[in-house]
């Protein structure tokens, strides 16, 4: 699933180029991918208006449009966004497809159809996409290590567990609580309430670093972007465990180890992230 990192890489390479461009029309080949609200006023809602930006929240794409109407977008586990030349190959499962003005397309494929659009009119609250129980953003100014111990620093759950809570931290998923928590040298499986004061402060500056760090590293033009059809930017050769099970560690050279937490896998150095306090 894209992770935040991601979704910000598709922001900045989409956002220049939507930014004033006039939906002409809408192909809507899988009502279904329309959350909210229904296929023919989604459409009817979209057709004659203007992209004016794109914003982030978390694992969420918001498209803002000129009436002030935004169209939200979760794309989930394999959804995908590329803006085309109309007669650019389509690539299979193309669920959606916005013809602009200028003759290109934004075209929405997803292999796995969980992805969603919602389209919320000017003034409307967004009840419906989950987007309102998001937690914190981790580069705002309210981001600290104050912050992750009053919601985090009671629990018995896992550390690893609590970062993909979107609930608490918006945007984290499997492959970046493990290179935060590599970062931050703390066992993923430590339960939440026995971190350190000292641990608190290092995880509360690894997550924005880390991220940071990726969004840099993802950085694509938009014909690198198209050429890997929404996919080619992705940073898996600069991450240090995620997927490395097995493989010395980057800084200790200790065999990386390779455990199961909630149900996913998870990398981490035995010696770098004791288990211990």
């Amino acid at each position: 699933m894209p992770e935040l990192p991601e979704i910000e890489t598709i922001r900045r390479v989409l956002e220049p180029q939507l930014a004033g461009q006039r939906i002409r029309e809408m192909d809507i080949r899988r009502p279904e991918v329309i959350a909210y609200p229904s296929a023919g006023e989604f459409r009817r809602g979209v057709e004659g208006q203007a992209f004016t930006h794109l914003e982030r929240r978390g694992k969420f794409l918001t498209a803002c449009l000129e009436n002030g109407s935004c169209m939200r977008i979760h794309l989930r586990m394999t959804g995908c966004l590329l803006l085309t030349p109309e007669d650019w190959p389509e690539e299979k499962h193309t669920h959606l497809v916005f013809r602009l003005e200028d003759g290109r397309e934004l075209r929405f494929s997803d292999v796995r159809r969980f992805g969603r659009f919602w389209l919320f009119r000017k003034g409307e609250a967004d009840s419906r996409s989950g987007v309102e129980k998001l937690g914190e953003e981790p580069f705002a100014d309210g981001f600290s290590a104050a912050y992750l111990r009053e919601r985090l620093g009671k629990r018995r759950k896992t550390v690893k567990d609590c970062l993909l809570e979107q609930s608490v931290v918006a945007g984290i998923g499997n492959i970046y609580s493990d290179e935060i928590l590599f970062a931050a040298r703390i066992y993923p499986a430590r339960p939440a309430d026995s971190l350190t004061a000292a641990e608190w402060e290092r995880l509360a500056a690894a997550i924005p670093e880390r991220l940071h760090y990726f969004i840099d590293r993802n950085a694509v033009t938009p014909e690198e972007y198209l050429a890997g059809k929404g996919q080619g930017y992705r940073n898996t050769p600069y991450l240090q465990v995620y997927g490395h099970a097995g493989e010395p560690c980057p800084v200790c050279q200790t065999r990386l180890c390779r455990t199961v937490i909630g149900g996913r896998s998870s990398v981490y150095c035995p010696v770098c992230q004791r288990a211990e306090k």
